[in-house]
């Protein structure tokens, strides 16, 4: 599964409810069957001035999405 894959697999995960906010990068793992959520989520998290951001972290361990759709 590639990036923009996963993201989208998250926005959607959340709009329908399966994925609720705010998440953990285990909840993430579980629901789309990888192993990598630790290192993704935080990359792609506002003030990352690395990748694109698209997850807020709203505490230890936890995020939600930047905008939600």
């Amino acid at each position: 599964m590639i990036e923009g894959q996963t993201i989208q697999h998250i926005r959607t995960a959340v709009r329908v409810g399966k994925l609720a906010e705010p998440f953990k990068a285990a909840d993430v793992n579980k629901l789309l069957g990888i192993d990598w959520a630790g290192n993704f989520l935080p990359k792609h998290s506002e003030g990352n001035r690395r990748t694109t951001e698209h997850f807020v972290r709203v505490g230890r361990g936890l995020y939600r999405l930047k905008h939600s759709r």
